[in-house]
């Protein structure tokens, strides 16, 4: 798998275009989504009480309850990070694939802070799924991982 958020997106476009539409319907997804735009946005968030790689943990199984995990290969993050990232259904009935992207970083023994990038394909209605996505993600990570002490 790649670390590209465009292939990965163009890819999953491909599947669904697959699914839906005859013989050419793979090419025919993949060959719009190569020139659609992408909808990003971030959230940062800082959760306490937990070490990123148990912060990880949790995040991938939400993750894990929303859609299909992606791998992906390339450098390592530095220490004391940790990356999580899933494919999920948005937009209009949950058919426009977005790329969720969770970063987990250390700040020490009480904090660790969070950002969440949620990225998707845009077509002729802008639905802002990416965002929309990014922002359901964080509320959902903000009710299962701790708030910081202070």
């Amino acid at each position: 798998m790649t670390d590209d958020e465009d292939l990965i997106l163009t890819e999953a476009l491909g599947a669904v275009g697959a699914a839906g539409g005859g013989s050419g319907g793979r090419f025919g997804a993949k060959f719009a989504a190569r020139r659609l735009k992408k909808n990003v946005h971030e959230v940062e968030l800082t959760v306490g009480g937990v070490s990123p790689a148990e912060a990880a943990g949790r995040t991938a199984d939400l993750l894990l309850r929303m859609g299909t995990p992606v791998r992906t290969a390339g450098a390592q993050p530095p220490d004391g990070v940790r990356i999580v990232r899933a494919l999920v259904g948005g937009g209009f009935g949950n058919m426009n694939p977005v790329l969720v992207t969770v970063t987990l970083t250390g700040t020490g023994q009480e904090a660790t802070e969070v950002r969440v990038r949620g990225a998707a394909k845009e077509g002729l209605i802008k639905q802002r799924a990416g965002e929309k996505t990014a922002r359901q993600v964080s509320t959902l990570l903000t009710q299962h991982l701790p708030a910081p002490r202070g």
